[in-house]
């Protein structure tokens, strides 16, 4: 199995509009970060964690020619926005593309894009397969998906776990029995925003020290704001067996 960061932004993506900060000029390619996503790539083919507002170019810029499925963290706009362009998927493969989130996401993707699910389909909308995640392990490709209940404040959010691999955006919460799920993996993906408090997302320091609860060999972080610093500045201050995820980088398992 194969991972691929797609991006690993926050919901402004790096660099932010209008910013004059150093990290948003900055030359160096790990500064300039998508909205959050990664591609699971198998044997059996590609699976896709959140379609961003930047899902179109992510997919171009990945070279991704087949996809089976998508799941869905949570319905914020930074991961559901760039759904429509599944279009394409449907076009060249011919059939719908299964969209795998809770019912509270299914919702909103319903609301958002309500046009899918009209009763009269405008020709050339998204076809989407909406499949259900209960607290149970499904099976997609091949491969065994534990779910993982998070909380981003007071909304709550879906990471997931594939084999040794775990990911998880956008909390800042994690109960003591979902964090049974996670232990004994071998790379632990975790969002830590910023190194300042935030209402609804892990810090670098509380993502730092929940890894290491967790007695993870190595962890990356995700979901990273501007106001993180250089990446080039950040990386060499962080303890052994953590590392700041990047646009591009792969990880085999």
């Amino acid at each position: 199995m194969k991972v691929t960061f797609l991006g690993t932004g926050t919901s402004q993506g790096v660099p932010v509009i209008a910013c004059p900060c150093k990290v948003c000029a900055s030359d160096d390619a790990r500064d300039k970060r998508l909205r959050s996503s990664i591609l699971i790539h198998s044997g059996a083919g590609n699976i896709v964690i959140d379609t961003t507002p930047d899902f179109r170019y992510q997919m171009l810029r990945a070279k991704v020619k087949h996809l089976e499925a998508v799941l869905i963290t949570h319905s914020h706009k930074d991961h559901i926005a760039g759904m429509d362009d599944i279009r394409a998927f449907n076009y060249f493969q011919q059939r719908p593309i299964d969209i795998w989130a809770s019912e509270f996401s299914q919702a909103v993707i319903i609301r958002e894009f309500a046009y899918a699910f009209a009763d009269f389909k405008y020709p050339g909308i998204p076809e989407i397969n909406l499949k259900t995640i209960t607290d149970d392990p499904f099976t997609i490709n091949g491969l065994t998906i534990t779910p993982i209940n998070v909380m981003h404040h007071k909304m709550p959010v879906l990471g997931f776990r594939f084999g040794d691999f775990t990911y998880i955006t956008d909390a800042n919460y994690i109960a003591p029995e979902e964090k049974e799920k996670i232990k004994g993996s071998k790379v632990l993906v975790l969002n830590a925003l910023r190194r300042e408090q935030h209402i609804s997302h892990f810090t670098l320091d509380e993502a730092i020290a929940l890894g290491k609860e967790l007695e993870i060999p190595q962890v990356y972080f995700t979901h990273i704001s501007h106001q993180l610093g250089l990446h080039a500045e950040v990386e060499p201050t962080l303890p052994e067996g953590t590392a700041l995820a990047y646009d591009g980088l792969t990880v085999e398992l």
